[in-house]
C-alpha cells in the first residue's frame, strides 16, 4: 500500500489535523456515540461501573503473557506461566473466592497448553508494542499483543480469552488487527499482512493474511468515521447539542455499558447482568 500524504491543507495552508485513532476509540464510536463522548471528551470525566470478571480474566491472562516474554529464553515454560497467572490473579468483578480461584485455575490450564505448544526458540519481535502510523486524515495506532517475524515478514498475534472460539471470519473482518498490521508495517519498516487471533480457551489460532486492496478497505473505514469523529467533535467544542452529536445506540450492549447508570435509555433498552455473567460457562 502506497504511503498517503500526511495532512490535507485546510483554508490558509494550514495542515488539517490528524485524528489519532487507536481500535479501541473506533470500536466505541461505531458501537455507541454516546458512550464515545463519555470515555473519550467528558470532562470531569464521568465515573464509570465497577469491574467485570470477563475483562479481568482477559487482564490477567494477557499480563502473564506478556511477563512470561520478560524472562529469559530458558525460562519461559508453561510452569512459569501458571505461575505467573496465581502472582497477577485478582478476583475483581467475580460472584465469590470459590468462582475465581475456578477461573484462575482455568486461566492457569490455557497457558500451560498454550506455552506448550509454542516453539521453544520463539523471540518476538515485539510484545505489547505501541505502533503508530499516519495516512492523510488519521493516526492509527495502537498497542499490539505479540509481533512475531516468520519468513521475514512480521505477524500480529492478538491473545483472546472470551467465550467463543473465533473464525477466520473473525479476523478477516477485524478493522483493529488490519489497522495493527499498517502501523507495525509503518513502526518497523518490514512487511506485514498476516494477522492472527489465538483463542486461549480453546487452544486454537484463526489467521487471515491481508492483500494491499483489504488493508485499504480497513483503512479507508477508518478515515470515514475519523471525519465523522473529527465533525461531532469541533461541533461539540463550538457549543453544538451533545445529544444531536453524539446519539445513544441502545441495545444488548448496553447491559454490560461502563456508562449505563448516566444512560436513561441504555437501562430501559437492556437488562443489567452481574459482574460475572460474560464468563465462559
Amino acid at each position: 500500500m502506497a504511503p498517503r500524504a500526511q495532512g490535507e491543507l485546510q483554508l490558509g495552508g494550514l495542515p488539517r489535523p490528524l485524528v489519532r485513532l487507536t481500535p479501541a476509540k473506533l470500536t466505541t464510536w461505531t458501537g455507541c456515540r454516546r458512550r464515545y463522548r463519555m470515555a473519550y471528551l467528558d470532562r470531569p470525566a464521568l465515573p464509570r461501573g465497577g469491574a467485570w470478571a470477563h475483562n479481568t480474566l482477559g487482564a490477567v491472562v494477557h499480563t502473564a503473557m506478556r511477563a512470561l516474554f520478560d524472562l529469559a529464553p530458558g525460562r519461559r515454560q508453561s510452569h512459569a506461566a501458571a505461575a505467573l497467572v496465581a502472582t497477577h490473579w485478582s478476583g475483581e468483578g467475580f460472584a465469590d473466592n470459590a468462582q475465581a480461584a475456578d477461573y484462575r485455575s482455568r486461566a492457569q490450564d490455557w497457558v500451560v497448553r498454550y506455552v506448550d505448544e509454542l516453539d521453544p526458540d520463539l523471540e518476538p519481535v515485539g510484545v505489547e508494542r505501541w505502533v503508530s502510523a499516519p495516512t492523510q486524515r488519521i493516526v492509527a495506532e495502537g498497542r499490539v499483543d505479540r509481533i512475531d517475524e516468520r519468513d521475514g515478514e512480521l505477524v500480529v498475534v492478538d491473545y483472546k480469552t472470551g467465550r467463543h472460539e473465533l473464525t477466520v471470519d473473525d479476523v478477516r473482518g477485524s478493522q483493529a488487527l488490519a489497522l495493527y498490521a499498517f502501523a507495525a508495517r509503518r513502526t518497523l519498516r518490514r512487511e506485514c499482512r498476516r494477522v492472527e487471533l489465538h483463542h486461549l480457551p480453546t487452544g486454537t489460532v484463526a489467521g487471515w493474511e491481508h492483500t494491499e486492496q483489504s488493508l485499504g478497505r480497513h483503512l479507508q473505514r477508518a478515515e470515514e468515521a475519523a471525519d465523522e469523529i473529527a465533525l461531532a467533535t469541533d461541533t461539540l467544542a463550538t457549543g453544538g447539542n451533545p445529544e444531536i452529536l453524539f446519539p445513544p445506540t441502545p441495545g444488548r450492549a448496553c447491559s454490560w455499558c461502563d456508562f449505563r447508570r448516566h444512560c436513561p435509555e441504555g437501562r430501559a433498552s437492556a437488562p443489567e447482568l452481574r459482574p460475572w455473567a460474560l464468563l465462559a460457562p
